[in-house]
């Protein structure tokens, strides 16, 4: 299962994935991979949990493993 992870990391892991951004899409910053756009949240601070972590994940497409091996 993915863990909790600042904002910044998660963005370092998906542009390593291929996604580019993040760009702004209006309420929420945008990354880009493809056809694909994955909608990140704001950036209040502190970590995103390991739910919304691991539900970025399975809307990119991108397995556990893929994540891990992209730190």
């Amino acid at each position: 299962m993915a863990k909790a992870a600042s904002r910044r990391e998660v963005v370092r892991r998906l542009r390593r994935l291929g996604f580019d951004g993040p760009f702004p899409g209006g309420r929420h910053e945008v990354m880009v991979r493809g056809r694909l756009k994955l909608f990140l949240p704001n950036p209040h601070g502190g970590e995103l949990s390991t739910g919304l972590v691991t539900r970025l994940l399975k809307e990119a497409g991108v397995s556990e493993e893929e994540w891990e091996q992209a730190e």
